[in-house]
């Protein structure tokens, strides 16, 4: 028995004497407002994803002494890390913006860090497929000091872009779970391993198109590997992420993310087959990659952008966690 006056050691939580609310909003408005990102941010995701896994790709081909794979690498980097700061840009409306945001570095904001990611890794692309251009030279030049540095400067640059790389392919998914967004703030344990294997089977499946098939072993290896991570960690996400995960499986959302698992899935079986019984499985295995990788993004995208729209995936949440402190301690 608990003495007069004082409280019981156990907490009791009252019993609720009115019913439910219905699920609604404010004059018809969400809980949480939808993220004001258009087409071009799922674009920014995917080819910053292509460009860092690219470039774990060509340090491995330059460094095992594969330049079939390596010129096509450094040069895919380039080329989607130069795109994908043009989706930023043009999402930012003004170049200056993005230069502004280099006037702090703040730890603490994923956009702040990986401002600097970017800022960091683009010349090192840059550097590394500039290098790719030595049979380009005059003579003079390719026999001069000129044509004994470009290699050594392009070997340095690439392995500085491929330390950089899976950086460049997650700070992305951290930059979304940091909102309070629904189903990307619930992913955030799990996201950026999705993006980094989905960034994986991109950069294989890219590899696996613009490389001679007797020399894209590697890429295929790293598409089968790449693909079952991406596909394993996205079911373990989505069982993570109770009530949040339902718009992956509804609307354009569901929609992306079901062709992703289904192209994400053929292209790994097709970079398994024997390259030397279907060179033209490669292809195809390669071109469902970077399609599975591509709708994976924007099928993440757009369930954030449905799961902000709809009350329930806020207020659920924080009911269940209400009723989880208030229950009675054991």
């Amino acid at each position: 028995m608990t003495a007069p006056g004082k409280r019981s050691g156990r907490r009791r939580r009252e019993p609720t004497m009115v019913p439910d609310a219905e699920f609604s909003s404010y004059y018809g408005r969400p809980v949480v407002k939808p993220s004001p990102w258009q087409a071009d941010i799922p674009a920014y995701l995917f080819l910053g994803g292509l460009a860092g896994g690219s470039s774990l790709l060509a340090a491995g081909a330059d460094l095992t002494g594969n330049p079939a794979m390596r010129g096509p690498t450094r040069i895919t980097a380039l080329a989607a890390i130069l795109a994908s700061l043009v989706a930023l840009v043009h999402d930012l409306g003004r170049p200056a913006r993005f230069h502004h945001m280099m006037r702090v570095m703040k730890p603490t904001s994923p956009m702040s860090v990986g401002t600097w990611i970017l800022t960091a890794y683009g010349p090192l692309a840059g550097v590394a497929a500039v290098a790719e251009a030595r049979d380009l030279l005059p003579e003079r030049l390719d026999e001069g000091v000129v044509g004994r540095l470009l290699p050594v400067a392009g070997r340095a640059a690439g392995i500085g872009a491929a330390l950089l790389g899976p950086a460049v392919a997650s700070y992305t998914a951290v930059l979304l779970t940091d909102t309070a967004t629904p189903s990307w703030h619930d992913a955030r344990g799990e996201l950026p391993f999705v993006f980094v294997g989905s960034a994986a089977s991109a950069a294989a499946g890219m590899a696996m198109l613009a490389t001679p098939v007797a020399h894209a072993g590697p890429a295929r290896r790293l598409a089968v590997a790449g693909s079952v991570f991406e596909l394993a960690m996205s079911r373990r996400m989505e069982s993570s992420m109770g009530l949040s995960a339902e718009p992956m499986h509804q609307g354009r959302a569901g929609r992306y993310l079901t062709a992703a698992r289904v192209l994400t899935g053929a292209g790994a079986l097709l970079a398994a087959w024997p390259a030397r019984r279907g060179r033209a499985m490669s292809r195809i295995g390669g071109a469902a990659l970077l399609a599975g990788s591509a709708a994976t993004r924007f099928g993440i995208f757009h369930a954030g952008q449905q799961s902000a729209r709809d009350p329930r995936y806020t207020v659920v949440p924080q009911r269940e966690r209400l009723d989880r402190s208030t229950q009675p301690s054991r």
